[in-house]
């Protein structure tokens, strides 16, 4: 029996930076902008990014991503939800 190899999925060349909020800067994210942390897209628990950084449920993530327009980065945000099942 072979045994399988573990890739970093935060070292493929798709794979934006991401970057896991602490618990004060979720606050002023979602005070910032006058949200819910439900009303963030979501990603799951059991995602290898999600993974890889220590999320659990309840946490957000940055995402860091190139723009294709324009010359800056573009932030993006997702809350850590648990699948259900």
């Amino acid at each position: 029996m072979t045994k399988k190899k573990r890739i970093d999925v935060l070292l493929h060349k798709f794979v934006p930076q991401h970057l896991l909020l602490t618990k004060e800067e979720s606050l002023e994210l979602l005070e910032k902008y006058k949200i819910e942390l439900t009303d963030l897209p979501q990603i799951f628990e059991k995602d290898p990014v999600a993974i890889a950084i220590g999320a659990k449920e309840g946490d957000i993530i940055r995402i860091i991503r190139d723009s294709h327009t324009t010359v800056k980065k573009i932030d993006y945000y997702r809350y850590v939800k648990k699948e259900k099942g």
